[in-house]
């Protein structure tokens, strides 16, 4: 890891020094996420309500830049006019499973609605995906089945949660577990750890 990488991850704790005691599953789940993206695979993000929100957050700082300016994608140079290369910038291939609205309304309407993100999971993961999973409590049924399903295709699967950790965390391979228990307060400290994992990846590039 870079010192500057390292920078941006202990100024998390120097802002939040209650989340200290997650920092070493904060930095495995960079780990693997700059893992995932380096090696050309894909990472998925699901949660409920206000983790909905963060995981389409967090998906929104990863396409595009964040930090940094992304330069051009190098794979189009020599393909495409400049002015229109002068438009992209490369970004790392994430996707919320919140975002499908069509087929999640038809499958909740059709099938078990618990199974709105495991069928997605199943349709899209591929060995070494990364699933990152968002629930405050770490028991959100849905998320549950998704990591359950990512784990036996072979992804690796982050949990984002609070309280105890629920049952995601024995599931996930990384459990970042924050040391509240009241709902908002969990997802208070959710948004700078995720925005900490966004700005290390894109530092580390």
């Amino acid at each position: 890891m870079k010192k500057e990488t390292l920078a941006i991850l202990e100024d998390l704790f120097v802002r939040y020094p209650d989340i200290e005691v997650c920092k070493k599953d904060i930095k495995d789940a960079f780990e693997v996420l700059h893992q995932c993206f380096k090696d050309g695979h894909r990472l998925y993000t699901c949660g409920n309500g206000g983790s909905a929100s963060d995981s389409e957050h967090m998906v929104g700082e990863l396409v595009k830049s964040f930090k940094k300016h992304r330069q051009t994608p190098v794979k189009l140079e020599n393909k495409l006019d400049q002015e229109t290369l002068n438009g992209l910038e490369q970004g790392y291939p994430a996707m919320s499973l919140c975002s499908q609205m069509a087929f999640i309304t038809a499958y909740a309407n059709d099938h078990d609605a618990d199974y709105i993100f495991a069928q997605q999971v199943n349709v899209y993961g591929q060995k070494d995906d990364v699933l990152f999973a968002i629930t405050t409590s770490g028991n959100s049924k849905n998320c549950v089945l998704a990591a359950k399903v990512a784990k036996a295709l072979g992804l690796k699967v982050i949990a984002l949660t609070g309280n105890n950790g629920g049952a995601i965390k024995s599931i996930a391979d990384i459990a970042i577990v924050v040391p509240e228990k009241e709902t908002y307060k969990i997802q208070e400290r959710h948004l700078p750890i995720y925005h900490t994992l966004c700005a290390m990846i894109e530092e580390e590039e």
